[in-house]
């Protein structure tokens, strides 16, 4: 019986963070699935580490182990930089680790990453002794099948979500029982710029199109412009609160999907207890891992398919950067360049990048001649196909450079357009070169 099993393997937090070795690497569970309970448990009893390695994407969690004071008990490969990280990998404190999301599983199966121990949170178990890893499958079921320990969290609060999302008791080592409220992520503030991008990428979305939604105010915004919409479908690396909104007003059917009929298909979730309550048990979402979920070449199987991703700056080439502001690392590759490439290959796709025309409170354009000195090139000009502002929609594939600068000025914010046609001026009638 697995039961038996099961009681064997139950100890306290501190009693399970004794078993993590010295040194080595621990790979987290990602987002809202983080263990908080063998994190928060892992701080404090720190001074068993001589810095051990914390690997993962996003932090939802408080990220106390990369703060001022915990380089001699741990250091931080971030995969993805989020806000409780960040000033650590921008202070050096911590450090980044190039990827693309739909990579990020062969990193620790084939062994350029590998795992010492996985640290993850997942549902009860089935009467078959089965958890399901719930709100993140992603990277974090790769790096637990490559890990040499697992220690897992069971949260009765944890949905059992479905698809290629279990793990059996006997590969778990250790378990601690938590049953504190998940981690959620409550709705941005949608302003009226996010409700101009969004009803401005709206227009590019055809009845029966299968959508990837990233996360914040402007994938928000646009699902507030899809309720006249007819058959959609979700094939995304995550999606939150708004596409239960759709589902339920019936614009989200998933029935004209070239794969996958009839399934939203995911391979995270962050939201909020709506979100967890509607996927809980629901044969209509299933969990896959990353390296299926965003391999370019299973999106655009998906006929129709529209990437909607955002960034910090677009140079007049149409470069996109979307993860530095200069040298300095602000989040990370994830997977926008998975579904950007999906989508460019899949029959009728479109791939847009969608951001508002200034930052800094109108102070800056995202628009500009160049590039900041140092900034990652995320998604190459020759990647994009469109580029959306509160301005209106440029669009880029199968244009010259002066088309695309053009193109790129009329939807750039009015107080830049004259410095912006200024250095095209300068670039392509004035060149000395």
């Amino acid at each position: 019986m697995w039961k038996d099993k099961y009681n064997h393997k139950i100890m306290t937090a501190d009693q399970a963070i004794i078993k993590i070795p010295r040194q080595g690497r621990v790979v987290t569970g990602h987002a809202c699935s983080e263990p908080v309970a063998l994190v928060e448990a892992m701080v404090k009893n720190k001074e068993r580490f001589n810095q051990l390695e914390i690997c993962h994407m996003v932090a939802m969690g408080k990220g106390e182990y990369t703060q001022e004071g915990m380089t001699s008990y741990f250091t931080h490969n971030a995969l993805f930089v989020g806000g409780s990280t960040r000033k650590a990998v921008q202070e050096c404190r911590a450090d980044y680790t190039p990827c693309f999301f739909f990579e990020i599983p062969r990193l620790f199966k084939d062994g350029y990453l590998p795992v010492d121990v996985s640290l993850i949170q997942v549902s009860e178990p089935d009467e078959h002794g089965y958890c399901s890893y719930g709100l993140s499958n992603d990277y974090t079921k790769g790096a637990t099948e490559s890990a040499k320990l697992v220690i897992a969290e069971i949260n009765p609060n944890m949905p059992r979500t479905l698809g290629d999302n279990f793990i059996h008791l006997d590969e778990i080592d250790y378990i601690v029982e938590n049953d504190r409220p998940l981690i959620e992520l409550k709705p941005p503030t949608i302003t009226d710029i996010e409700k101009a991008i969004g009803e401005n990428c709206a227009k590019l979305v055809e009845d029966g199109s299968t959508l990837q939604l990233g996360i914040g105010a402007i994938p928000d915004a646009v699902l507030l412009f899809l309720k006249d919409k007819k058959d959609l479908g979700i094939h995304s690396e995550m999606f939150s609160d708004g596409v239960v909104d759709l589902f339920q007003s019936g614009v989200i059917t998933n029935k004209h999907k070239t794969i996958h009929k009839g399934k939203m298909i995911v391979t995270f979730l962050m939201g909020t207890k709506k979100l967890y309550d509607f996927v809980n048990n629901n044969p209509m979402v299933e969990l896959h891992p990353v390296d299926y979920v965003n391999n370019p070449c299973v999106i655009a199987q998906n006929h129709k398919m529209v990437s909607i991703n955002s960034c910090i700056e677009v140079d007049l080439m149409g470069q996109v950067s979307s993860e530095s502001i200069g040298i300095h690392q602000f989040s990370g590759t994830g997977g926008q360049v998975d579904y950007v490439r999906g989508a460019s290959m899949a029959k009728d796709g479109k791939s847009i990048i969608a951001m508002p025309s200034t930052a800094q409170r109108g102070k800056s354009s995202r628009i500009v001649p160049f590039l900041k000195e140092g900034s990652a090139v995320t998604t190459s000009r020759n990647d994009v196909h469109y580029v959306v502002t509160e301005y209106g929609i440029a669009e880029l594939r199968g244009k010259t450079l002066k088309e695309r600068g053009k193109a790129l000025i009329k939807v750039a914010h009015p107080d830049f357009r004259d410095e912006l046609e200024k250095e095209f001026e300068k670039r392509f009638y004035n060149s000395t070169i």
